[in-house]
């Protein structure tokens, strides 16, 4: 019974990933916080008394406007949990690995998606 020990990327490229999924990193937090600025400033300019005849077209926008900010709030804030979670597969010698395969997942991908769990064999069997 031998066990295959090879089956994961070598120190040198995980420090190479690491780099990679630390940027990813700063720069989606950099976004959500502008997402989030951008929920926040979400008032009017105060022309409700101009303009009331559209007045709930624009609370429909602004509700619309809201509950877009927040899915994109929400995506943002779990892509930046997804990527935490890759620094720990880094640490743990584990990244690369696809979870139902066993397989390492191509570099290419994983440059693309550093994030990514499965091979694009295993994605297509879902």
């Amino acid at each position: 019974m031998a066990t295959n020990t090879t089956n994961r990327y070598s120190d040198k490229d995980l420090e190479e990933f690491r780099a990679l999924v630390q940027t990813k990193i700063e720069k989606a937090e950099h976004d959500l916080e502008l997402i989030k600025s951008a929920y926040m400033n979400d008032h009017n300019n105060g022309t409700d008394d101009t303009s009331p005849t559209f007045k709930a077209f624009e609370e429909g926008s602004e509700t619309m406007s809201k509950e877009a900010n927040s899915a994109l709030a929400i995506r943002q804030e779990k892509f930046i949990r997804d990527l935490k979670n890759a620094l720990i597969r880094i640490e743990n010698k584990t990244y690369g690995v696809c979870r139902v395969t066993g397989k390492l997942i191509n570099k290419e991908r994983l440059k693309l998606v550093p994030h990514a769990t499965l091979s694009i064999e295993a994605k297509n069997m879902q």
